[in-house]
């Protein structure tokens, strides 16, 4: 699998002959990271949650591919009322060509730019044969990912946010990489993109470094081998 960084939350990820893209928002900055949605034919979009600056571009997804499936939760599903669509729940998953996609739970909040209710904030676990991504979302520090590793086996990589203000700042995401999910290599996102959550990357480094974790900071159109 290979996954591409687009800013924020917004990864495109690609499996076999198949392209997911999560949380939307690849227009924004896109003169750094270079991507065109038309270029390539996205198979599903993953949803975490409402906010703006996680749907911005779904709309824009579903113009250009209209056969895309959305998967997200029934609320995010129910509001864009696309006729392809997984709506799955906390505890639920989804197959995709030996791929499975778990929906796990997230500590934040989620309504849509409109204010209409989105439904309850969550990540996804990523299982392949012998290898397993933990894609948290917009999150702080919850208790339920002390259970991620025994249900779903060793995390070999997590892709944690370490903005802080609205999610986990490096500190805590270290923490939650150490003592909580246990993985040992953590990709930052939902850094840099806004003032708020502009970060010191040495510092946020040395977090990670101190526990023993690896933390890769990714660029705009960084594209990271899984």
């Amino acid at each position: 699998m290979k996954i591409k960084y687009l800013g924020q939350n917004c990864f495109l990820f690609s499996h076999n002959d198949k392209l997911i893209l999560s949380d939307p928002f690849y227009n924004f900055q896109k003169d750094k990271s270079r991507f065109d949605i038309n270029a390539q034919k996205i198979d599903y979009v993953l949803i975490t949650h409402a906010h703006q600056d996680h749907i911005a571009d779904v709309e824009e997804v579903l113009q250009f591919h209209p056969n895309t499936i959305i998967i997200g939760q029934p609320e995010i599903c129910g509001y864009f009322n696309h006729p392809n669509q997984v709506d799955l729940n906390i505890g639920g998953s989804y197959q995709i060509d030996g791929l499975k996609i778990a929906m796990v739970s997230a500590t934040h909040t989620s309504s849509f730019p409109d204010g209409t209710y989105g439904g309850v904030p969550v990540g996804y676990v990523f299982q392949l044969a012998n290898r397993t991504l933990y894609l948290a979302g917009d999150t702080g520090v919850n208790k339920d990912m002390e259970y991620l590793k025994p249900i779903f086996g060793d995390i070999t990589t997590a892709i944690l946010p370490i903005g802080g203000h609205y999610t986990l700042d490096a500190k805590s995401a270290s923490f939650v990489a150490k003592e909580l999910i246990k993985t040992s290599k953590v990709i930052g996102c939902h850094f840099d993109t806004f003032p708020p959550i502009t970060i010191n990357h040495q510092e946020a480094k040395d977090s990670f470094t101190a526990n023993n974790i690896e933390l890769i900071l990714p660029e705009l159109g960084d594209e990271i081998q899984f």
